[in-house]
């Protein structure tokens, strides 16, 4: 596939980054609208999204340094290629520490945490769509060996490098697999987030959702890496998916008595009631 997106003189510029960004960006976008589902305050979500995401690629690249500190402290040169280098491990402190940071936020903001994972449901679908699209130009996550016809090939030699992903053999296209149903995940969660009975109804359902593209698409990836645990009838990511279902789940088992009242504008709506005419007034 294409490791690089394309050159600008020495200057490599790789197609998961290029990727990563734009699903940064649509995902911001449309986060605006989601936000006015909730009724929460944009500029509020946004700042939580920026904060959660330096969060991620502080925490994800410290814990790289730390597992590598033996490599930087022979071959300082290696530090050029941390943001090449692609792991579940490092996704999943990634998202801890986005978490970590996101929530007190939330809290310190009073944004309220289940209509704020509502308006963040879909967005995120829409970017771990983009990130797969990423995964499958660069190699990073590959699949497992096949022969079906719609496999595809690796021969870039920066995609075994950046990736571990082999050359020259026909794999599944895993990443296509799991980005078509991310952004299936998304457009589905955008029309249910302003139809949701209550608060925490499209988090629950995104949970749930993405939880098992994560869990069913780890089948056809290739296990290298991955945590392969009990004797290879699980792995890591899927141990993660599991968790998330159930999360998901016991989000949407908590049903109240009567539908939730939506969180407050942080923007006054006096200014779009009509106004009201006392007796007296007119005549």
């Amino acid at each position: 596939m294409y490791p690089v997106l394309f050159h600008l003189g020495p200057l490599v510029v790789p197609s998961y980054g290029v990727m990563a960004a734009v699903g940064l960006l649509l995902a911001l976008a449309l986060l605006l609208r989601t936000a006015r589902f909730t009724h929460l305050n944009p500029n509020l979500l946004w700042n939580l999204c920026i904060f959660a995401l330096f969060a991620a690629l502080i925490g994800s690249r410290l814990l790289l340094l730390f597992l590598n500190w033996s490599v930087v402290r022979t071959h300082p040169a290696w530090l050029l290629g941390l943001a090449m280098v692609h792991h579940p491990l490092l996704a999943g402190v990634g998202a801890a520490c986005a978490l970590a940071v996101a929530a007190p936020y939330a809290l310190a903001q009073h944004l309220p945490l289940r209509a704020t994972a509502d308006a963040l449901a879909a967005p995120v679908a829409l970017a771990l769509a983009c990130e797969q699209f990423g995964a499958l130009l660069a190699g990073s996550g590959y699949g497992a060996e096949t022969n079906a016809p719609w496999a595809i090939v690796y021969t870039h030699p920066l995609a075994m490098r950046w990736s571990g992903a082999p050359l020259f053999d026909p794999v599944h296209p895993v990443q296509a697999y799991a980005a078509l149903a991310f952004l299936a995940t998304a457009f589905a969660l955008y029309f249910l987030t302003p139809r949701r009975r209550q608060s925490g109804d499209a988090a629950g359902v995104a949970m749930i959702a993405l939880g098992a593209v994560v869990y069913f698409t780890e089948f056809f990836r290739d296990p290298e890496g991955r945590g392969s645990l009990f004797g290879g009838a699980i792995d890591g990511p899927q141990i993660a998916a599991a968790a998330l279902v159930l999360l998901g789940a016991f989000l949407l088992s908590e049903r109240s008595e009567k539908r939730a009242p939506e969180p407050a504008s942080t923007l006054s709506t006096h200014a779009l009631e009509p106004p009201q005419e006392r007796i007296g007034d007119s005549a």
